[in-house]
């Protein structure tokens, strides 16, 4: 089993910052993100807001690991409606009334990442578009309430299945949360639906992110031909939300906060947002 990295007090309280610095850019580009916008457009203006107004940089922009594959072309990830992630910001892509879009931020600062992710529902809601999206919020809380010492990843996937399986929805099995820190992807991949083979235990210090991606359709995706957007194979809409979670000595705390962040879940016991007052 690969080694998880156990932060000191002082990383993950730089880890806290630039986690809310990148909570922060989702807050920036909330009031943008509207029908008639272009998803390049809203990735220009969160690019200027990361250097000009954090003094940060993307960590998304020109990413090519093992360098091998297609660099990144932008700052963020926009996905949209049937896109489950890495959708590439484009002028082309112009959002309208009754979109479902995911907007993934990774930032890098001081020689840490933050990276979170947010849903946006443009206009008016379709119905099954909002009843997505609050039960992949909900998912992801499921999972965040799994960890605390004691307890293994595989609680994580257990509880995202078993909260959205009763929903006749079902969770993407490629891709999953990561370990983050000085690192953008680290050890551990977290996956969102339970497996069979042993996991880790949860330790005080570890920094993670959660972030389920549901489909309401089937589980299975498709590659398109641009090296990175990645689809519902059925064409179903797909949901994601994303944040980062460091293990605490009783249980957890999230590091991606900000002011205009949703409240959780009434039933979420582990965590409570902070007042900005």
């Amino acid at each position: 089993m690969a080694k998880i990295t156990i932060h000191t007090p002082e990383e993950i309280e730089a880890m806290r910052r630039v986690g809310s610095e990148a909570a922060d850019l989702l807050d920036f580009i909330t009031p943008h993100v509207k029908a008639g916008v272009s998803t390049l457009a809203l990735d220009e203006l969160m690019l200027d807001y990361t250097v000009n107004v954090l003094k940060a940089k993307s960590a998304c922009l020109g990413y090519n690991p093992g360098g091998n594959g297609i660099p990144y072309p932008r700052a963020t990830c926009i996905s949209v409606n049937n896109v489950i992630c890495h959708g590439i910001p484009s002028e082309k892509k112009i959002l309208k009334n009754g979109d479902i879009v995911n907007i993934d931020v990774t930032i890098e600062k001081d020689g840490f990442f933050g990276d979170n992710s947010r849903m946006f529902i443009i206009g008016k809601p379709t119905i099954a578009g909002k009843r997505l999206v609050d039960a992949t919020w909900g998912c992801m809380w499921a999972g965040i309430e799994e960890v605390r010492p004691g307890k293994c990843f595989n609680d994580i996937g257990i509880a995202c299945h078993n909260f959205v399986k009763p929903m006749g929805l079902s969770i993407v099995h490629e891709y999953g949360g990561h370990g983050i820190g000085r690192v953008f992807h680290g050890e551990p991949h977290v996956c969102h639906v339970p497996i069979s083979t042993p996991t880790a235990k949860f330790e005080p210090g570890m920094i993670f992110t959660v972030e389920p991606m549901v489909n309401a359709g089937k589980r299975h995706i498709m590659d398109l031909n641009d090296g990175w957007t990645v689809v519902t194979k059925d064409r179903s809409l797909s949901a994601q939300w994303e944040l980062e979670v460091v293990v605490t000595e009783t249980g957890y705390d999230i590091l991606t906060v900000s002011k205009g962040m949703p409240e959780p879940p009434t039933w979420v016991k582990g965590w409570k947002k902070p007042s900005f007052d």
